[in-house]
């Protein structure tokens, strides 16, 4: 490509990605156990540490650089597969994903979104322990987007097309029989041990080699476990690389 093609399309997702975390008008946070604060913060949305109030994504700018990185990479290489986030909330991640994709004129590759859209299970008695003492489906009523909102968000950015598919339902009922062949970019936002899990066992060997696991709530101590098991039992020994205080990913070489 030229190098004005290039710088264009650089802007574009750069621009994209302020849109999506909303660095724009500086929307303020939604106050939470976690984080409590109610302006906004510039650093807090540099790092994805606040929930806010009308931003599509709570990943963070770092986050969603890493995405763009990721997928660029896996283009570049010609790595096969598609692109699946498991937990999207608003949709911010997906619809980045979506753009990188056009921007780039890939047009053999989906965005899958992969969510309850009811928010995150409850965890009752038989749940794993981390995941009772974090309670987190107690904030479903900020968690919880529903499909229809998602989509409008697509629709917002004029990304809403045949590359994207939606996979509405609990990830323990839907992933294990998703029409997905093969995936180059695996981003999980489950937030729980179980969701962490009931992702990564259907979806990890349809990762090619040369791809990406991105782990959203690493910090997080059901999810951290969870991930770590799941690499002790298979063997996986790829270095983690962190992102920012929150997340890592680590790119698959066997």
């Amino acid at each position: 490509m030229s190098e004005i093609t290039d710088a264009t399309r650089d802007l574009y997702i750069d621009l994209l990605k302020r849109v999506i975390a909303n660095t724009i008008y500086e929307d303020p946070a939604i106050p939470n156990p976690v984080f409590d604060r109610t302006e906004f913060n510039a650093w807090a949305r540099s790092t994805g540490s606040d929930w806010p109030s009308v931003a599509h994504t709570m990943v963070g700018m770092a986050r969603l650089e890493n995405v763009r990185a990721c997928l660029e990479r896996v283009i570049a290489d010609g790595v096969p597969g598609d692109f699946i986030e498991t937990g999207v909330w608003r949709g911010g991640v997906c619809i980045l994903a979506r753009g990188v994709l056009k921007a780039h004129g890939v047009t053999d590759r989906t965005v899958w979104v992969a969510d309850s859209f009811e928010g995150v299970p409850t965890a009752g008695d038989l749940s794993h322990p981390i995941d009772q003492r974090l309670n987190m489906h107690e904030h479903n009523e900020v968690l919880g987007v529903d499909e229809a909102a998602v989509r409008r968000n697509f629709e917002r950015y004029d990304l809403l097309d045949d590359q994207v598919r939606f996979l509405p339902g609990w990830f323990n009922k839907t992933l294990p029989t998703a029409p997905i062949e093969r995936l180059a970019v695996l981003r999980l936002d489950g937030d729980l041990y179980e969701s962490t899990l009931d992702a990564l066992n259907p979806l990890y060997p349809k990762l090619s080699v040369g791809g990406y696991v991105i782990i959203d709530d690493y910090l997080v101590p059901g999810c951290r476990a969870a991930v770590d098991e799941f690499r002790a039992e298979h063997g996986i020994d790829d270095p983690i690389e962190r992102i920012d205080r929150w997340s890592v990913f680590w790119r698959r070489s066997r």
